[in-house]
């Protein structure tokens, strides 16, 4: 089988948390266990800037920029182009993935790569409008992108047609490839919970989006109605304090239990303290946090939004629509549910499980983003000229506007490439990746024989 060599490029990655870090760390060891060298390409996190080397090899850049809001770079257009190709010529770089719409790394790495003639596959992890001042900018910032990028990936199918939609592109040009979880890091564990209460779990972050205000209007009305249930909240964010005053004002401090930004680490020991896990987000793509919670046995309770309905079976979730009554209907339906589980074979924890595990895993995923880096490897590199013609019809003034961008960055890098020339730029050593697993593996024979 061919070895590529592949550059993710993301704002969002370790150590912030959330669906698209996970993503990219998870898909990025699986492809390097298929043969493949991947090095991952983020913003710098505080004190961590610089060359890292996470668990397994996994080689990231994290590069120093300014933040502009909620982990997205400040765009810099043509500023970051010396140090993207520096990386691309050393590592030797094949084909270029970027991931978010939001995400300034990923658009500035896609178009600096197409001046070099390197390939660029995009994945959209998100769902936006067409009605809103944001959604009109980023759908004309996404048109620019994928307007000259060889393939795009989205986590579902609703996410393809939105994608579709909003950057006009051809059907054909889209694969649907989901996000995934690790299943044997969220296994079930009934000694957990605390058979006093019927808990129910949020893991999310607190933001508009992810429908915050729906959650601080129907946790006291649920409190009110059942007089068992509890709530353990983890997360943090600008909507943090709007949970702080609701559970202040409802005099809840004993049924309300607010933990905070939670480590990935320590997820799996919040949910398993759950029966319920609550997801009210107002716009979803995937939703990886459900399928973690069914992993871990939990009845699942969620806004029927974006492509959330074709991520579970419908015996693991309830849904409801965005809306307060709607979401307290649909728990308090789910709460008394939970009394019955031990007489529904097809409602154990550990069915759900076994589910949840046959139906995603990073290996699929991995396959299926490698059989798009395949089709794409040999593709023919249009000239110039086409690839200015691509840009021109992107709108009457924005098409006019992205020639010269395009044409401008081609120009950088003709200046780039006489200043520096490819040949003398140090090539970086590869990791060993099959001697790594080789040495893990006579490590784990030596620790079993010495038990």
């Amino acid at each position: 089988m061919r070895s590529l060599s592949i550059c993710m490029v993301s704002d969002f990655f370790y150590p912030s948390m959330g669906g698209v870090e996970s993503h990219l760390y998870n898909n990025s060891q699986c492809l390097m266990q298929r043969g493949h060298k991947v090095v991952i390409v983020t913003h710098a996190y505080g004190q961590r800037r610089g060359v890292r080397y996470l668990a397994g090899g996994l080689k990231v850049y994290y590069i120093p920029a300014q933040i502009v809001y909620s982990n997205a770079s400040l765009p810099t257009f043509f500023c970051t182009f010396p140090i993207f190709r520096q990386i691309f010529i050393r590592e030797q770089v094949e084909i270029v993935h970027g991931h978010q719409a939001f995400s300034t790394f990923c658009h500035e790495a896609i178009l600096h790569a197409r001046s070099m003639g390197l390939k660029t596959v995009f994945t959209d992890h998100s769902l936006l409008g067409f009605g809103d001042a944001s959604g009109i900018f980023i759908n004309k910032l996404l048109k620019f992108t994928l307007s000259d990028v060889h393939h795009a990936i989205c986590v579902s199918h609703t996410s393809k047609e939105n994608t579709v939609l909003r950057a006009a592109l051809e059907p054909q040009q889209v694969s649907v490839i989901p996000n995934a979880i690790i299943a044997e890091q969220f296994e079930p564990d009934s000694t957990a919970r605390d058979p006093r209460w019927i808990t129910v779990v949020v893991l999310s972050r607190l933001v508009y989006r992810k429908g915050v205000d729906l959650l601080v209007a129907a946790v006291p009305r649920i409190c009110a109605q059942h007089a068992r249930v509890r709530f353990v909240i983890g997360g943090d964010g600008p909507k943090r304090i709007d949970l702080e005053q609701m559970r202040e004002q409802h005099q809840l401090q004993d049924r309300v239990e607010l933990l905070g930004s939670v480590a990935a680490s320590d997820v799996r020991s919040v949910l398993v303290r759950g029966d319920i896990f609550l997801n009210t987000s107002l716009t979803e793509a995937f939703c990886i946090a459900i399928v973690e919670a069914a992993s871990c046995g939990l009845l699942v309770v969620s806004t029927r939004v974006g492509g959330i309905p074709e991520v579970l079976p419908r015996h693991m979730v309830t849904f409801a629509a965005p809306e307060e009554d709607a979401v307290v209907e649909a728990l308090s339906e789910t709460v008394g549910l939970v009394g019955t589980r031990e007489q529904h074979a097809e409602l154990a924890p550990v069915h759900f499980h076994r589910q949840v595990k046959r139906m995603y895993s990073w290996h699929n995923v991995a396959e299926r983003t490698e059989r798009v880096y395949l089709k794409i490897a040999d593709a023919p590199e249009p000239p110039l000229i086409e690839r200015l013609r691509r840009y021109y019809g992107c709108g009457l003034v924005a098409g006019k506007l992205f020639c010269l961008v395009a044409a401008v960055d081609f120009l950088i890098g003709v200046v780039l490439a006489w200043l520096w020339p490819s040949e003398r730029i140090e090539i970086a050593q590869g990791f060993d990746y099959a001697r790594y697993r080789a040495e893990i593996g006579r490590g784990e024979d030596q620790e079993k024989e010495a038990h």
